[in-house]
């Protein structure tokens, strides 16, 4: 309890809850299509493959968005960005709910979500902004667990689409957002944690070297494998073990709230064991369950508990690797965790297509976990390699926060 007190007395936690709000609402927005998935496939009569798509366009779109919004923030204010970037979410929801009608539409509503999955790296970075060093790990971890959002759009959006049509989902996530932006407007203030003197150069110097391209792909297993996963698990569930609708949102709701709520043990167990340990752990487990997952696919009971186990690993990965975010770029962490969400992000977009043409031309969904297995495999040789000079540098044996 006493820790607690401390953690909450370092920084600004109105600030911390706002971002949490704010981030929450993102994520359950940016996977909506996915929670919708089979009631889309029913009205459409789309194949795995369309759906693969579908699914996987938000997630690019998203991805691509993160790094100019970073640079956004940078000059008008993190806490202005979100109010922007609310702004043109608004305008999303509501074209989906007016005009969507066909499967271009749909595509096109994909990249409009898109705008919702930008929100990452300044959703993180605002929050934790105010917090010294030592707490940065937890207060990511805390922010980052905005990721329930996923698993509340995958319960509560089948329901709404069964009740009263999927495209009226839209409309009512429009009305909602008028939560975030009054908590935003309210409670949040902008941190003075960035050099503002600093140059473009300066502020983008992430992108010119190997960590930065090495966290991004780290990032494509843990957080693209989480984003890209929650995406498809309604439609896997609802094909493979021909369950309801609303149930396939509801046992996908099981794995994604797991994969949030162990974002904030990732983040805090990397404060203190280290992060480069703590993913290392992660993306043993990882390729172990999503190998298993893909030879449990005529065990409804097995499929969840590994899947749930799996997405554990993943929240906890995330929160790890943006535990050292702020230690290798301390002045300009927001920048590099957009870019670094951008690139990473950007693996999750592969899932549902790897998964839909798995399923389309094999007639199974196996290689699709197994493809992402193998990555996670190679990405754990790279780090390990990696970390060797990591911990000569900038951060202390096992990936923790070097002493004053």
């Amino acid at each position: 309890m006493n820790s607690l007190r401390n953690f909450l007395k370092a920084g600004h936690s109105p600030t911390l809850l706002a971002a949490f709000v704010y981030f929450t609402y993102c994520c359950g927005v940016w996977v909506s299509n996915g929670a919708m998935a089979p009631f889309i496939k029913e009205s459409l009569n789309l194949s795995p493959a369309q759906i693969g798509l579908m699914l996987s366009v938000p997630i690019f779109a998203g991805a691509l968005m993160r790094f100019p919004l970073g640079i956004l923030a940078q000059y008008i204010g993190r806490k202005n960005a979100t109010l922007v970037e609310m702004g043109g979410i608004a305008l999303a929801l509501l074209y989906g709910y007016f005009f969507v009608e066909t499967y271009n539409d749909l595509l096109a509503m994909g990249v409009l979500l898109g705008i919702a999955g930008a929100s990452f790296g300044v959703a993180l970075s605002l929050g934790s902004g105010s917090f010294p060093a030592r707490y940065k790990g937890l207060a990511m971890g805390l922010v980052g667990a905005g990721n329930v959002g996923t698993s509340i759009a995958a319960l509560l959006a089948p329901q709404l689409a069964q009740a009263w049509g999927w495209k009226s989902v839209y409309g009512i996530a429009a009305v909602g957002l008028l939560l975030p932006v009054l908590v935003m407007i309210f409670l949040a203030r902008e941190p003075d944690d960035v050099d503002k003197h600093a140059s473009f150069r300066e502020h983008i110097a992430c992108l010119f070297e190997k960590d930065g391209w090495a966290f991004s792909i780290i990032y494509a297993i843990t957080f693209g494998g989480f984003i890209g996963l929650t995406s498809f698990l309604p439609s896997y569930y609802y094909d493979q073990f021909g369950v309801s609708k609303v149930q396939a949102g509801q046992l996908t709701m099981l794995a994604a709230f797991m994969g949030a709520a162990l974002r904030i043990f990732g983040g805090w167990i990397s404060d203190h064991w280290g992060g480069i340990n703590t993913l290392t752990a992660v993306l043993v487990i990882v390729t172990v369950t999503l190998l298993l997952c893909g030879l449990a696919g005529g065990s409804l009971v097995l499929t969840t508990l590994l899947m749930m186990l799996c997405f554990a690993a993943l929240g906890a990965g995330n929160g790890a690797l943006f535990q050292l975010v702020p230690l290798r770029w301390p002045l300009t962490t927001a920048v590099a965790g957009s870019m670094i969400g951008e690139i990473g992000a950007l693996g999750g977009g592969l899932v549902p297509n790897a998964m839909g043409l798995s399923k389309q031309y094999t007639g199974t969904y196996f290689w699709g976990f197994a493809l992402f297995a193998v990555l996670s495999l190679a990405v754990l040789g790279m780090m390990r390699v990696m970390q060797i000079r990591w911990t000569r540098t900038w951060a202390e044996k096992g990936g923790r926060a070097r002493s004053a």
